[in-house]
């Protein structure tokens, strides 16, 4: 036999076997888990997507730092996760309970719940009250099977809390920006905005009529309990994030204490903090600089607030949220009066027109699945009155 070379042998090269099946249910579960995702969180979408736009029309550059109110930011999210752990000690199951027992029908629990939430945004900043307070809400109305009165008392609450926030400069987050812009002396401020917040307190309580005398009684009787120790370090540190909105902590303080206190004690509050709401802010926050740094936009408004500074902010409020259009609206014009009053009033109206309202929302959308068209009727129903009556009001009064 000649002599023949051999020829090395090649190796079998074992491909790996891809399952059509497999990859195509992970592209399904992908797909339905990103759809879920937008639905719950559209508004985070819609925020996103027009803050990427402007990002387009107004290149990244070193003003980009500027538009963040961080102190906002950390106090948010100190405050969401002292609740989220005060959450899991039951702190607000055993607090609505007692709150149920003293109310006796479900009439006297909705004036309960609202004022509560209205005297909190005093002191606290509308968001803050209404993360402390509609976790309480849910609560006592679950534990009474009168779910079905979720979505209205629900609506006064943050109602409440965002015309609550209207007498003091630290009671909505507009507030103090203006407050602090325009260095308006206190006394000044509370004068303008006396009177709106007189008769918002009118319309709220007259609300709650709508709300029938229904006998309240607990599903369940038994009795429960939660560490106190635990409860009274987590006020401390809910005490500590308040003490950041008067300035009295520093933020870059606040933000480490707080994170780490959680971290040691219950780390799975911090897994549960809403950090799409925080994203929300962040792309609000991105949106109005860029938004304010266009000079045809710039125009646009100049020309507005020369015709009514007053429902040029009531009307911004409604497309771009309050806390935005007092950052953009106050570079064009002195009247501070005005813009005070629009950009309070405006926070009632349209869903955006404060950022508060996202929170409502997302609270109840994430305990109430498909009623979310009947909600936003519901809630424009009675905002747009709000909004009415107030604006008629205000004019009146300037």
């Amino acid at each position: 036999m000649p002599n023949q070379r051999l020829l090395p042998r090649r190796p079998h090269l074992h491909r790996p076997h891809i399952n059509v099946h497999n990859v195509l249910h992970a592209l399904d579960t992908a797909h339905h888990a990103t759809a879920d995702f937008a639905k719950k969180n559209f508004v985070l979408v819609i925020a996103a997507t027009l803050a990427l736009i402007s990002c387009f029309i107004v290149r990244p550059d070193s003003q980009y730092i500027d538009y963040f109110d961080f102190k906002t930011l950390t106090c948010l999210f100190c405050t969401l996760a002292v609740i989220c752990a005060l959450k899991n000690i039951r702190f607000f199951t055993i607090t609505a309970k007692k709150i149920v027992k003293c109310a006796g029908n479900t009439r006297t629990l909705a004036l309960a719940l609202v004022y509560i939430t209205f005297i909190g945004s005093m002191f606290l900043a509308n968001d803050m009250a209404l993360l402390t307070f509609l976790p309480l809400g849910y609560i006592s109305l679950s534990a009474t099977g009168k779910e079905k009165h979720m979505a209205p008392i629900f609506i006064f609450q943050n109602i409440a809390a965002n015309l609550g926030g209207m007498l003091t400069p630290f009671g909505n987050p507009q507030n103090l920006y203006i407050y602090t812009k325009f260095n308006i002396p206190t006394m000044e401020f509370m004068g303008i905005m006396v009177f709106p917040f007189i008769l918002s307190i009118i319309l709220f309580t007259l609300c709650c009529f709508f709300i029938p005398r229904e006998s309240l009684e607990l599903t369940s009787n038994d009795e429960e309990h939660t560490d106190p120790k635990r409860a009274i370090f987590y006020l401390v540190l809910f005490a500590i994030a308040i003490l950041t909105v008067f300035r009295v902590v520093p933020y870059y303080i606040c933000l480490p204490l707080v994170f780490f206190a959680v971290f040691f004690t219950d780390k799975k509050a911090l897994l549960k903090v809403d950090y799409p709401l925080l994203l929300t802010f962040v792309c609000f926050f991105l949106l109005a600089g860029n938004v304010s740094r266009i000079g045809a936009v710039n125009d646009f408004f100049a020309s507005l607030l020369n015709e009514s500074t007053l429902l040029t902010a009531i009307g911004s409020c409604q497309i771009i949220s309050n806390v935005p259009s007092a950052i953009l609206l106050s570079e064009f014009t002195t009247n501070y009066k005005e813009l005070l009053l629009g950009v309070n009033i405006g926070g009632v109206g349209t869903l955006i027109s404060s950022l508060a309202s996202l929170i409502t929302f997302r609270e109840y959308t994430s305990h109430v699945k498909g009623k979310t068209l009947s909600y936003i009727g519901l809630f424009s129903a009675f905002n747009f009155g709000f909004l009415l009556i107030l604006t008629g009001f205000a004019f009146l009064i300037i």
